[in-house]
Parts: C-alpha cells; structure tokens; sequence
C-alpha cells in the first residue's frame, strides 16, 4: 500500500510540473504574439523650437514716491491725480521763513567774509610791493600781512559753504519732477506741515510713474531660464483688453534664480505712447524658446508619468527598458525628454505603465 501510495503522489507531481510548463511557455507565446501589437517611435536628437504662455504684470519704467526733504507748510500744490508733467516742473511749493531768513543771514556774512579778504589781500599786495624798498616794511610786519590775508581767505570759504547749505535747503521748498511722468497719487494740501520728520501716515506727498514706458515683468521657469535670447521678441495680451495682442523686447534678466518659486524675473520692455496700457495690468505672454541640442525628441504618448517617476519604454535587442526621463519642451506632439537614450533608440508610443520592464518583444 505504501508503495503504490508513493507511486500516486510522484505521477501526480509530474503531471503538474509539466502544466505548469505549458503554461509558461504558452504565456511567453502569447506575450510575444501581444508585442506585435506595439507600435514603435525612433528618438530624434534636435533642439525643439517652441513657445511658452506665462503669467505677467505691466509696471511702470520709473516710480518714485515723492516726500519732503526739508520741513515747512504747503504752500501750493500745482498738480493733482492724473497730472502729466515734465522733467523739472514745480509740483508743489513749500513755505518755511526760517530756511529763508537762515539764507539771507548766510549770504550777508559769506558777502561781509569776501570783502574782508579783499581787503586783506589787496593791503598784503601793497605790502609786498613796498617792502620791495630795503628797510620800509620788516619781515614781521610783512608776515603778518600775509596771515591775516590767509585767515580771511578761510573764513570766507567757510562762509561760502554755509551759504551753499542753506540755498540748497532753500531749493527744497521747491518740488520738482525727477522725470516725464503722470501724478498718480496726492496726498497733501495747502497748509499741512510737512517735513523729513512729520509723518503723513508713512504716504507720501506725491506719487510719479512713468506710463509712456512700461516694464513686463514675468518669472520664468527654471527649465526655460537658459533658452531665452537678448533683445528677443515677444507678444502679449492683456486680460482688460481682450482682442489686442501687443509686442515687446526682453531687455533684462536678473541673472539668478528666485529660492522659492525657482524661477528667473525677466524684463519686457514695452512702449506705450497712447498710454493704452496701465501699470498694474495682469496680462498672458507667448515667449518663443529655441530648445537644447542636447535633447532627445520623443512623441508625447511615448512618455510615462506614475507617482515616483517618468519615463519612456525603450526597446533594445528585443527586450522592454524602462528610461528615467526629465521632460523639457513641447511643441504639437513631440517633447523634448533628457535620460539615457540615444538618437536612433526604439520606444514604445503609445506606453503605459501595464508594459512591463525585461519582457521580451519581437
């Protein structure tokens, strides 16, 4: 009994064990048979020329907010909101008496110090020229001629800076415009003291933009920072003006990379002589990029994306490999993707993540 019960179990097995080789080589069959389902893409090494759409905002070229540098009332102001002036017109008038009587007792004392050292100078001149005569002026006497000229010459120089201080503190009771501008802010009147120490709720008196030029301001991804050219052209549009599509130069690049949004701050100059744009303005802008020589262009199904990685499905001497990419520019429906592959590689497009790694595919 034990015998045949032993030959029962060694039958048995062998019977299972060659199922389950059937079975195996009936799945690698039609694993194969599957491959010929697959289509195919031939990766392609050249720079894929597209253009991106980012977020922008219109500032003004020039803005400077206005406040007093000395103290005293306002006495005039000749601009209001909306105002369009020029470089070095009065915008307001301050009134301190105490800065102008300063100034005048300034310019008395510096003009009493000039002709003191007038008169010095020209009785050391005559001095000299008498003590040309031997024995008429001592040495002393001549000396002393000489160094009354020199303290009066100090003197007067010292009065003339003092003189220089207070007429420049007397020019600050005049505003001007710093540039070609419009007032887009006011926040003073006639009779409000004002000055480098009187706080007017941290605003200040006035505030000048330059609107006939205006600078776009847009961050630049990371990936894209380095495929941007100098005095390349872009276009824009503007959310408040939809239907116009307006053009500009990038002028600047700020060179790095902001920590947080790992993005570069790029410049647009923008001319805006119908002041038809407004600082301020959110708009949408097309940036041409030119793509890297050093990227592989695969088509856009080609590409994998799971919750760890992406990658492309590489087909080598039969056999699936699984590429870690990094995707860079999209045109249509081709992207530019950067792993190890090489120019002349199969992959498999469309791909999903059912194609396993190591299966063999004829």
């Amino acid at each position: 009994m034990n015998n045949q019960h032993r030959l029962v179990i060694i039958c048995t097995a062998v019977s299972m064990l060659a199922a389950c080789r059937e079975a195996s080589s009936k799945k690698k069959k039609e694993e194969k048979h599957h491959g010929s389902q697959y289509t195919f893409s031939t990766v392609v090494q050249e720079p894929l020329s597209s253009s991106i759409q980012l977020p922008a905002v219109l500032d003004a070229y020039q803005k400077v907010s206005i406040y007093p540098r000395a103290n005293g009332f306002v006495k005039n102001v000749l601009v209001d909101r909306g105002s369009v002036v020029r470089k070095g017109q009065m915008l307001l008038e301050l009134d301190a008496p105490e800065v102008i009587q300063q100034y005048y007792a300034a310019q008395a004392k510096w003009l009493q110090a000039k002709a003191d050292y007038a008169a010095s100078k020209d009785n050391y001149e005559r001095t000299v020229a008498v003590s040309a005569t031997p024995g008429t002026i001592s040495p002393h006497d001549l000396e002393v001629s000489n160094a009354k000229m020199l303290a009066d010459s100090a003197i007067m120089n010292s009065q003339l800076a003092n003189f220089r201080a207070l007429e420049a503190t007397r020019s600050y009771l005049q505003v001007t415009a710093p540039f070609d501008g419009v007032i887009t802010e006011r926040n003073v009147h006639p009779g409000a003291l004002v000055g480098p120490t009187t706080n007017i709720d941290g605003r200040p008196m006035l505030m000048l933009e330059q609107e006939d030029r205006l600078r776009l301001i847009v961050q630049v991804p990371e990936i894209y920072s380095a495929q941007l050219g100098d005095a390349q052209k872009v276009s824009f549009r503007v959310n408040a003006l939809p239907g116009k599509e307006f053009t500009g130069t990038i002028s600047r690049q700020a060179g790095s990379l902001n920590d947080r949004f790992r993005s570069e701050a790029v410049e647009v100059d923008v001319f805006n002589p119908g002041h038809t744009l407004k600082p301020g303005m959110y708009a949408e802008i097309t940036i041409p990029v030119s793509g890297s020589r050093q990227a592989m262009v695969v088509p856009a199904t080609a590409i994998v994306t799971s919750t760890e990685k992406k990658y492309v499905i590489a087909v080598r001497s039969g056999i699936t490999h699984w590429v870690d990419v990094q995707e860079g520019n999209h045109h249509n429906d081709s992207t530019e993707v950067f792993g190890s592959l090489q120019a002349g590689d199969k992959v498999i497009a469309p791909a999903t993540d059912d194609i396993k790694e190591n299966v063999s595919i004829e």
